[in-house]
């Protein structure tokens, strides 16, 4: 049996974070990892580059991209922001850029850098690492947990246990829904858990022809039944089977709540978002007139190349047509198409491909100052476990980072770290 203040489970973002925060006040800290090396998920955020933080003065745009949920962040950030997580790994030598998005990346180096930096951080801390060491269970008694039970049979004993286990998404990086099933069984509420930030797959026939094609500062609209939902705006991919890339996914959540209840969904794709109705027309009369010029012709000055095609089908038009013979009725098709271009939801492509989990444990049973359970005493929650998600752009990060921080502050200064003087 081996016994430290403080056993942190899970060694991602927020595991990784709060070791660190614990071990730094001189707390004997033990990070628990199932896999062979810690941060396995960290390595794909941003594509491998790591996107781990929004750049923002205000916490409130912080707040408000996780939706409803966003507020139990607001004490946790008035602690650590962005601004002190910015300072922080700028204290690990690691150099920071903003880019498009506000999105925060390493100037140089990618993710496995970042993940390097925070482990060796974590055991210069003096903080032991412990991979290859899956938890079976969590063992409680009168409202206190006594050991982490490890698959071979190890009990590590600890002051306190900070779970920091994640969600669903990306299962083969080791995020399985363990913690969930701890939590549950010491009483907690996990809140319906379903993929978020995760391709989807559409119906139209059109996609295979466009795989792999990315359109840049488009706008996407949600509509569930006749009433608009959601809209984004950005990039987004085309897949062999529908679509991903930023602004399809940070839509998914929506869409796969909404087809989950078996409501009517429809996705609106304006390919021209920066110029208004009246103005596009105009343009579109213009090119339509050009002398000898074909459909084919004028679609090169509006879309992709690799568009072209299944868009003129879309538009019953061949494109060997002379774009001069086009009725008014064939170019309000056209104009209607590229302002409003349907696009037919079928489902998300799951958890396996999901960067978040939507859902987690109820967060009213957690208190927001500390990341303290309220219904055991020495339990702390952190991360992706919890019912937190938002929308691309390093947000997702920026919450492990804050609730990591708070849950090593308040584990290592609580009571039940004190024993290590004992």
């Amino acid at each position: 049996m081996s016994f430290f203040d403080i056993c942190v489970i899970g060694a991602g973002p927020a595991g990784l974070m709060a070791g660190i925060t614990a071990s730094s006040s001189g707390s004997r800290v033990i990070l628990l990892e199932k896999n062979p090396e810690a941060g396995e998920k960290l390595l794909l955020t941003g594509k491998g580059r790591c996107n781990l933080a929004h750049f923002t003065e205000s916490k409130k745009d912080i707040i408000e991209a996780f939706g409803k949920n966003g507020r139990f962040l607001h004490s946790a950030l008035s602690r650590f922001g962005v601004t002190e997580t910015l300072a922080f790994f700028s204290s690990l030598g690691l150099s920071l850029k903003t880019e498009r998005g506000n999105r925060v990346f390493p100037s140089r180096g990618n993710a496995e850098d970042v993940r390097n930096r925070l482990l060796e951080a974590f055991r210069q801390n003096g903080g032991t690492f412990k991979g290859r060491s899956p938890v079976a269970d969590l063992t409680c008694e009168n409202g206190t947990i006594t050991g982490a039970m490890l698959q071979d049979g190890t009990v590590i004993e600890a002051g306190a246990y900070i779970v920091t286990t994640g969600g669903l998404s990306y299962p083969q990086t080791g995020s399985t829904g363990d913690g969930y099933g701890w939590a549950k069984t010491l009483g907690h509420t996990v809140t319906p858990t379903i993929p978020a930030l995760t391709p989807v797959r559409l119906a139209d026939g059109w996609i295979p022809e466009v795989a792999g094609l990315s359109l840049k500062n488009i706008r996407l609209t949600l509509f569930v039944g006749e009433s608009e939902r959601e809209s984004r705006f950005g990039d987004m991919d085309f897949t062999p089977f529908g679509m991903s890339g930023p602004i399809g996914m940070d839509l998914s959540r929506s869409i796969g709540k909404a087809l989950g209840n078996h409501e009517s969904v429809s996705l609106y794709l304006d390919l021209k978002p920066a110029l208004d109705t009246r103005t596009l027309d105009k343009r579109l009369i213009r090119e339509l007139a050009r002398p000898s010029a074909d459909f084919g012709t004028v679609l090169e000055t509006l879309l992709p190349r690799k568009f072209i095609s299944p868009f003129a089908r879309l538009c019953s038009v061949p494109i060997d047509r002379k774009a001069a013979t086009l009725t008014k009725n064939e170019r309000l098709q056209v104009l209607g198409l590229l302002k409003a271009l349907p696009l037919k939801p079928l489902s998300l492509l799951g958890f396996e491909w999901s960067l978040v989990t939507s859902g987690g444990i109820l967060l009213d049973e957690v208190d927001p100052r500390t990341m303290a359970s309220k219904l055991v005493e020495n339990l702390y929650f952190a991360g992706e476990i919890l019912d937190l998600d938002a929308p691309t752009g390093g947000y997702n990060l920026q919450a492990c980072w804050t609730t990591g921080h708070v849950a090593g502050v308040s584990a290592s200064s609580g009571a039940f770290a004190g024993h290590r003087n004992s």
